[in-house]
Order: C-alpha cells, then structure tokens, then sequence
C-alpha cells in the first residue's frame, strides 16, 4: 500500500521538525515547508499531497484564508486539511467551521495525538 503523503505548512521550523519527524515515525511521507508560495507548488503538483498542515498565524495570508483558497480550486478541493494554532479551542472550531478545513490540531500537542488527527482526517476522506 502506498504511503500517505502529508503537506506540512509553518513558519517555525521547531514544528516542522517536530510535526515532520511525528509523522515519519508514524509511517507517513511529509513534505514540510515554511512558505506559502512553495505550498502552492505542492498543492498542485501530480499527485497532490493527501492531507495538508496548515498554520493558521502564517505571514502574508493566514492559515484560514489560504484553506478557502485551496478549497474553492476544483483540483484540490477534496484534500483533507487540518489547521494548527495555538488559538484557544473555541476560535479554533470557529476558524475551522468558517474556513472549510477538515478540523484542527491545538498546539501544544504530543506526537500520538497529531498522528491520530491525521489518521482520523484520511479514514474519514476515504
């Protein structure tokens, strides 16, 4: 069985590093980077990423708003995204509701439970 593939996109290169090494060890492939416009270049390649990563305190285009973006693209639509913040929970589910993602990770979270989000976002896909 092919191994997923996971867009991870942050500005701290702490939690790339972190999040990267999570879920390498978990079995996934990871593609991390701390900039948007490579993002994109990832996002739209063949074959895009399976899930996608996504800080919501980024700089130039928040989080929220690059998932509406992404969403709004016939192409990339279907991908599961889950955001990461250090936002309290209720701004969270909001920025989550509002924005079309699949969900969101609250920072500070340990490995078993970022693998676990990312697990339940891909069953749940299909």
């Amino acid at each position: 069985m092919k191994k997923k593939t996971c867009l991870v996109v942050d500005d701290s290169p702490l939690v790339l590093a972190m999040v990267t090494d999570a879920l390498e060890a978990a079995g996934f492939d990871v593609v991390a980077t701390d900039f948007g416009i490579e993002a994109n270049q990832i996002i739209y390649r063949t074959p895009p990423p399976d899930i996608i990563l996504l800080d919501v305190m980024m700089p130039l285009l928040s989080g929220d708003q690059k998932v509406k973006l992404i969403k709004e693209r016939e192409r990339s639509k279907n991908i599961p995204i889950l955001l990461i913040s250090s936002k309290e929970k209720g701004e969270l589910e909001e920025l989550t509701r509002t924005s079309g993602a699949n969900g969101y990770i609250q920072k500070p979270f340990d490995a078993a439970t970022l693998v676990r989000a990312v697990q339940a976002a891909l069953d749940k896909q299909g």
